[in-house]
C-alpha cells in the first residue's frame, strides 16, 4: 500500500467522524442530553434516526449507482 492511499484512509475516517459528530451535535441543537426535557430528547432521538435513515439512503444510491 502507497502512502498516498494510506493517508486518504485515514483523511477519510477523520472526516466521517467529525461529520457523523456534526449530525449528532445538530440533532441535539447543541445541547447537552442531560439538560434537555423529555420532549426535546424525543425529538433529538427521532432526528439522528432520520439522519441515519439519510445516510443508509445515500450508501444504497452509491451502490445503485456502481452498477
Amino acid at each position: 500500500m502507497d502512502l498516498n492511499r494510506l493517508i486518504n484512509m485515514i483523511v477519510r475516517l477523520f472526516m466521517r467522524k467529525g461529520v457523523n459528530a456534526g449530525i449528532n451535535f445538530a440533532a441535539n441543537r447543541g445541547k447537552d442530553p442531560k439538560d434537555m426535557t423529555p420532549e426535546e430528547r424525543q425529538q433529538a432521538k427521532a432526528a439522528r434516526q432520520n439522519a441515519k435513515r439519510a445516510r443508509q439512503a445515500i450508501k444504497l444510491g452509491r451502490k445503485i449507482g456502481r452498477l
